[in-house]
């Protein structure tokens, strides 16, 4: 007891010698502001309180203990004086920083290893204003990623994007007007110009005709717009206000912008009619392709994931509409207006069973015309039961031209799907072949067994599993086309089994052109032919009239 007794004393000499050795680092404590700066009078009688209440901390006497049996296991005190060992150690060690006792730190390797649940009378020790900075906790700071109305456009970006805007809207205090505003729209938002007058409208809420540079700087850079990608741009600027997708009514000011300012659509302003009809081919063509979903709607993915933009800036650069082939070739209008004007022939703008299936010279099976009717693969927009609209025939030729898209294949896939399992099976190709066969028959043509079809229909997609054919299968093929031809489109199948060395080596040399392209270039040139003719017969009439007319 006298042993343990006198350790005790000499740890607590030890600690108050290296309390005054560490009088001298005073900024190891971390004072609080109100503490006297270091050679002020008042300076010992604050760190004498500050010591005092250490040695009175819980940590600290488990510090004690904790040297006590450290000094008992090094054999300080088997002796009579034997306490002066280990009263000359301890004030070295926490001068050096030594690792069983850490600078004017409580804290032991002991006690570093118990549990975070201490008891409640005990104090946080990270909270300590004794415990060292670099031992504390540091939290790491995590950059916003997310912003919901945007990124805010960095200083320097909208330091530039003010700069343009002053230059742009210089001379102009009240604002600019729409035609001169275009030029806004391509330089400054790098947007297609026929983009003008509904990016007009987005900031012109008010209809005064004149947007000022502070409320184009307030929609374009005080709402993020500049640092938005394009396609996020064109999808903000276009939809209304409370929805999250677009409608076709969205994209008809972007067209009436196009057809009044777009050189190579000029000659349509003396027919209004067809700039209307103009302007739904080129809406219904977009939601074709791109509306995947279906419902009307097109999202923001469905325009990130499609070729939009690239036509829209296409159409913009290019004079000649007409070689903008995706959506706004006013040829492929052409096309489609016409073939469906032949079938409509009481022009009521509606094809029933009847007008459709003389499409393409009788090329499609009674069984596929009816099952298109039937409105399973596709709901008609129509109002009038059994009947086609304008937009249900621009869907049907798109998908029956060119069978290798996607939106064809799901639309010819879900035709002949009969029970609809997502799966065609043998029975239901043999369902559509067997029309198909008859009409060869009474063609004189040689049939065909349905087995060798078959054969040949499984080598040409090449399936998972040769029982079945799945929407998969045909996705991977390049032939899916020939694979529907085959089934329910006479015409298509007898050239494909032609194999017409001209049309092989029209695919060879350009490449890039669908099956849809190719289709409406031929017969464009074929109905301006056939106008061609119908003007100069009508021109010879009237020759022939005038003669008639002459006074011999």
């Amino acid at each position: 007891m006298e042993v343990a007794t006198a350790s005790a004393a000499a740890v607590v000499e030890d600690l108050s010698a290296a309390a005054e050795a560490l009088a001298l680092q005073v900024d190891l404590l971390q004072l609080p502001p109100e503490i006297p700066a270091p050679g002020a009078p008042a300076l010992r009688g604050v760190l004498d309180r500050l010591f005092a209440h250490w040695l009175a901390l819980p940590e600290t006497v488990a510090l004690v203990g904790c040297l006590v049996q450290k000094a008992k296991a090094s054999g300080v005190g088997s002796g009579g004086g034997g306490v002066v060992p280990g009263g000359a150690m301890l004030p070295s060690m926490m001068m050096q920083g030594g690792a069983s006792v850490p600078p004017l730190s409580p804290r032991s390797p002991r006690l570093s290893r118990r549990p975070s649940c201490v008891g409640a009378g005990q104090t946080n020790r990270s909270a300590s204003p004794l415990r060292p900075a670099a031992a504390r906790a540091v939290k790491e700071v995590i950059p916003q990623f997310y912003f919901h109305d945007g990124r805010p456009p960095t200083y320097e970006l909208k330091k530039q994007c003010i700069a343009i805007v002053d230059q742009l809207f210089a001379g102009h205090s009240n604002g600019l007007r729409i035609q001169e505003f275009r030029l806004v729209t391509r330089e400054l938002c790098k947007l297609p110009s026929f983009f003008t007058t509904v990016l007009f409208g987005k900031i012109d809420k008010e209809n005064t005709g004149l947007v000022t540079r502070d409320a184009f700087i307030e929609f374009w850079l005080n709402s993020n717009m500049v640092t938005m990608d394009v396609a996020t741009q064109v999808f903000t600027i276009l939809k209304q206000i409370n929805h999250d997708f677009l409608t076709k009514e969205d994209f008809k000011p972007v067209l009436r912008d196009l057809l009044d300012n777009h050189p190579g659509l000029e000659f349509l302003k003396s027919t209004p009619e067809f700039q209307e009809r103009y302007a739904e081919t080129v809406v219904y063509r977009i939601f074709y392709c791109l509306g995947r979903i279906g419902g009307g709607h097109l999202t923001l993915r469905e325009l990130k994931r499609g070729n939009l933009l690239d036509a829209l800036r296409h159409a913009d650069e290019e004079e000649d509409i007409n070689k903008v082939l995706r959506y706004f070739s006013y040829e492929h209008f052409y096309v489609i207006y016409c073939k469906f004007w032949e079938l409509d022939t009481d022009h009521d703008f509606l094809i029933d069973k009847e007008n459709l299936i003389k499409y393409g010279n009788h090329a499609l099976t009674y069984r596929i015309v009816e099952r298109i009717f039937s409105e399973v693969p596709r709901k008609f927009t129509s109002k009038v039961e059994g009947k086609m609209g304008y937009e249900d025939f621009v869907h049907f030729i798109l998908s029956e031209e060119d069978k290798s898209s996607e939106p064809s294949q799901e639309f010819w896939f879900r035709c002949v799907d009969l029970d609809g399992n997502g799966i065609l099976t043998h029975n239901e190709l043999q369902f559509f072949f067997k029309e198909q066969l008859h009409r060869m028959e009474c063609m004189a043509q040689e049939p065909v067994l349905y087995e060798d079809i078959l054969c040949q229909l499984i080598d040409m997609i090449g399936p998972e599993d040769e029982n079945c054919f799945t929407l998969k299968d045909f996705r991977r093929c390049k032939l899916s086309g020939h694979f529907f031809n085959i089934l329910f489109n006479l015409n298509k199948f007898m050239a494909f089994e032609a194999r017409d060395p001209f049309l092989i080596r029209q695919m060879r040399e350009e490449p890039s052109l669908t099956d849809w392209d190719r289709f409406a270039r031929r017969e464009y040139i074929r109905l301006a032919m056939e106008e061609d003719g119908e003007d100069a017969s009508n021109a010879s009439g009237d020759v022939w009239d005038e003669s008639l007319e002459s006074p011999f």
